[in-house]
């Protein structure tokens, strides 16, 4: 199932807006663009100028937004032994969470249970997968709607300690958990939320980043408590893991460390100069 982009181009000016505190008025005159150019680009028509000019005083990578814009991009399908991703409604939207298994011991975890986790927990069992434990990612209302299922047969849950959650063992972060040969890192991206973990997972044919909402292909996730922290701990947790490094989002599609070094416009810095937008 190739799933949308979980964010339109708008949606990123709208985060970076909030963020910085920036309004309308003082990014038109900023940006030196009509104020009514704004509010047409930010209904979703479709201004490159526009786009160019805005971007640097929102601290944002000009290319990568136009081509959010055109719609031309999107990450390359991804399938990893040891690895599944399952996506289900919840409310008006949907969202995501992880089966990640040893594939030589069968040995495996859930990361986060979705809206339903009826899906997953009847995967694993067609898989011969031996369910050990459940991470949390961080404890948003549909990320944690269908634990229980999950839990049926008294799992362990885990929760960083900065995002307690009822019947979870805390951790701080920086501990390290294994299932099976793989070996479970955690590290903190707050700013989304106030105890957001991403868990990297070394064993299977490439590392696995499960990162909750802190990262979104193309995007991430609004800076609820912080954008400022949401920036830096994306940039320390994720950004510097070796670039073919899977990162599996809350919401959308699966995509790569080196994709978003390319395609996410909240990170400039790591752009490649020049930075050609397609034509098509």
């Amino acid at each position: 199932m190739l799933l949308p982009l979980e964010d339109l181009y708008t949606d990123v000016i709208a985060k970076a807006q909030r963020g910085l505190g920036i309004n309308d008025q003082e990014l038109a005159s900023q940006a030196g663009v009509d104020p009514q150019l704004l509010e047409s680009v930010k209904s979703g028509s479709v201004d490159e100028d526009v786009l160019e000019k805005i971007a640097p005083v929102l601290k944002l990578h000009g290319p990568t937004l136009v081509v959010m814009a055109r719609k031309t991009w999107r990450p390359h399908p991804l399938e990893i032994n040891g690895l599944r991703q399952f996506n289900t409604t919840f409310d008006d939207m949907t969202v995501n969470a992880y089966l990640v298994w040893d594939t030589t011991t069968k040995a495996g975890a859930a990361f986060d249970s979705g809206a339903d986790a009826s899906d997953m927990a009847d995967m694993a069992r067609a898989l011969g997968v031996r369910l050990e434990a459940v991470f949390l990612t961080h404890t948003h209302p549909d990320h944690v709607a269908d634990i229980a299922t999950l839990r049926k047969g008294k799992q362990p849950l885990y929760a960083c300690e900065k995002e307690p959650w009822e019947g979870a063992t805390l951790f701080a972060i920086g501990k390290e958990f294994t299932i099976g040969n793989l070996r479970i890192e955690t590290r903190q991206t707050t700013g989304h939320s106030k105890g957001g973990t991403t868990y990297v997972i070394h064993g299977l044919a490439r590392p696995i980043a499960i990162v909750g909402d802190a990262l979104f292909a193309s995007s991430m996730g609004g800076g609820a408590v912080s954008y400022a922290d949401a920036l830096k701990t994306n940039r320390e947790a994720i950004f510097t893991l070796p670039e073919n490094t899977v990162v599996c989002p809350g919401h959308g599609p699966m995509t790569t460390v080196g994709e978003e070094r390319q395609h996410n416009p909240f990170y400039p810095e790591y752009k490649r100069a020049p930075h050609p937008v397609p034509s098509d």
